[in-house]
């Protein structure tokens, strides 16, 4: 009865502990789990093996060895069209920290072994393509040609940044040519497809790729499902536009856990290169 009579007279329990919001996260597939679970197993659902998004950093540490140096750091974004439909991009881009933008260029190794490797980041404007995005990458890419050594992509976008219209759309042709010029010198490409890759970059890098990987149950494909559905006007599969149906379709090369990724790419770096 002391809880009922505590209640009346609004008596607040100073005890009682207020728990973190993000302490669960729940899965695509409807499990709860623990968020310090699930960061200790590189974010990945232990029920369905969906492979969470996750931080450039977090790709660092899985994919290259522990020394690494940082390319083209003072390459961000503008608002270079003045974009007043949406102040909230000229804000985003204030608020934003220094030399933080949509894609990590890096010069490391992998057991040894040296690359190049861009990593985009979903958490910046849904990985979207602007016009830093494309200058960077193309300057990963000229630096890899140089260092004679394999280019790696992580492809984690939503396409390209409206913000910046028609600029953004350039993107694709200038990374494809620059890759194009990267090929015909030799130079190995593999990219690697997480959750989500659609948009642009699907239509330009993502798919150019000598090598491509994918992570599983990754979304990737161009337009959305519904677009699709009203366009064709047919019933798309369950498992649509994921990893293991490109895999099925022979569009992508590999599905591969991320805890597997680093010794994959060291496999394939000792037999191609």
């Amino acid at each position: 009865m002391n809880w009922f009579t505590r209640k009346d007279k609004n008596i607040q329990d100073s005890t009682k502990k207020e728990l973190p919001s993000d302490l669960w996260q729940k899965c695509n597939c409807g499990e709860i789990l623990y968020s310090p679970e699930l960061e200790s197993e590189n974010f990945i659902c232990h029920h369905c093996s969906f492979h969470f998004p996750i931080s450039s950093q977090k790709y660092i540490d899985i994919i290259l060895d522990d020394e690494h140096e940082v390319l083209f750091e003072n390459i961000s974004s503008t608002d270079m069209l003045n974009f007043k439909a949406n102040k909230a991009y000229e804000d985003i881009l204030k608020n934003t920290p220094e030399n933080k933008e949509a894609v990590g260029c890096y010069y490391g190794s992998i057991n040894s072994k040296k690359i190049v490797i861009s990593i985009m980041d979903f958490k910046f404007i849904g990985g979207s393509m602007g016009s830093a995005v494309g200058e960077k990458i193309s300057k990963a890419i000229n630096f890899a040609s140089e260092k004679n050594c394999p280019l790696v992509i992580v492809c984690q976008s939503g396409g390209a940044r409206m913000q910046e219209g028609a600029l953004s759309l350039m993107q694709l042709a200038k990374i494809s040519t620059h890759l194009a010029k990267f090929s015909k010198k030799g130079g190995l490409y593999i990219s690697i497809l997480t959750y989500p890759t659609t948009g642009g970059v699907t239509a330009s890098f993502g798919m150019q790729a000598d090598i491509t990987i994918a992570e599983p149950k990754a979304l990737i494909g161009f337009a959305g499902q519904r677009v699709i559905k009203q366009t064709t006007s047919q019933e798309l599969p369950d498992n649509f536009q994921t990893a293991e149906f490109l895999l099925e379709k022979g569009f992508i090369d590999l599905v591969v856990d991320r805890n597997n990724l680093k010794d994959k790419l060291d496999n394939i770096l000792s037999i191609l290169k």
